[in-house]
């Protein structure tokens, strides 16, 4: 399960998009093609719950007509928000490899938006961010593409490897004198989640598939109205 953006029509990388340098398949598939906080102003949330989201000043959408009344929203509506917001809070990936995740968490036994959840939080570059290892979940894709993380000492450069109770996560040593990691780990904004425990500064050990109500999001998320949104 590979997510991630997509590339310009030349090859190139978009403005402001993060470059995810990695096999050929990851590159392409993990680089970022909007802006980091435009989903917050979309969605009129602060997402990530990052201090310098612009949603803090404004929490009215982008564009000039952003401040105009809304009318009501319908269930479609709110079924494809919820869907929005979840899929942008896991690094905006795409809607093939969204709904992807979406069908195995069906095939699963027990409850489809629990276990949603369980496969988005059990990805290699999830486990990075909430160890602390990255500011952002971004951030934290591109140190896996990098090679930066080894996994039960084994140098892994797929962020969307789904990661197992009892694996160890550890950060290279180059990658512990980073200003990037030493930036994240000094972060008041979150704590890392009971599910993921620490050995130091450098490992964590993934415990088991959390709950929806033990993954930390800053916002209200809502993933039965993703499920409904795919069983229509």
């Amino acid at each position: 399960m590979v997510f991630g953006g997509a590339m310009t029509g030349n090859g190139s990388a978009p403005p402001g998009a993060d470059l995810v340098v990695g096999t050929c398949k990851e590159y392409h598939m993990s680089k970022r093609s909007s802006a980091k906080y435009k989903l917050d102003r979309r969605m009129g949330e602060n997402i990530w719950g990052r201090p310098k989201s612009p949603v803090n000043k404004r929490e009215y959408g982008p564009g000039q007509h952003g401040q105009r009344r809304k009318g009501k929203v319908s269930d479609f509506g709110i079924q494809l928000r919820a869907k929005q917001k979840l899929k942008g809070y896991y690094g905006d990936v795409t809607e093939k490899q969204f709904k992807h995740c979406y069908e195995e968490a069906a095939r699963m036994k027990g409850d489809t938006s629990q276990n949603l959840i369980g496969l988005l939080e059990q990805r290699l570059d999830m486990i990075v961010y909430r160890a602390k290892f990255a500011p952002t979940v971004f951030a934290a894709r591109q140190l896996v593409s990098h090679g930066h993380i080894r996994v039960n000492g084994v140098k892994c450069n797929i962020a969307s490897r789904r990661v197992f109770p009892g694996m160890e996560i550890t950060l290279g040593q180059k990658a512990q004198e980073m200003a990037l990691v030493m930036e994240a780990q000094s972060l008041a904004e979150r704590d890392i989640p009971d599910y993921v425990a620490p050995d130091g500064t450098a490992k964590v050990t993934f415990t088991r598939v959390p709950t929806l109500d033990e993954v930390p999001y800053p916002v209200k998320m809502e993933p039965n109205l993703v499920v409904e949104f795919y069983s229509r």
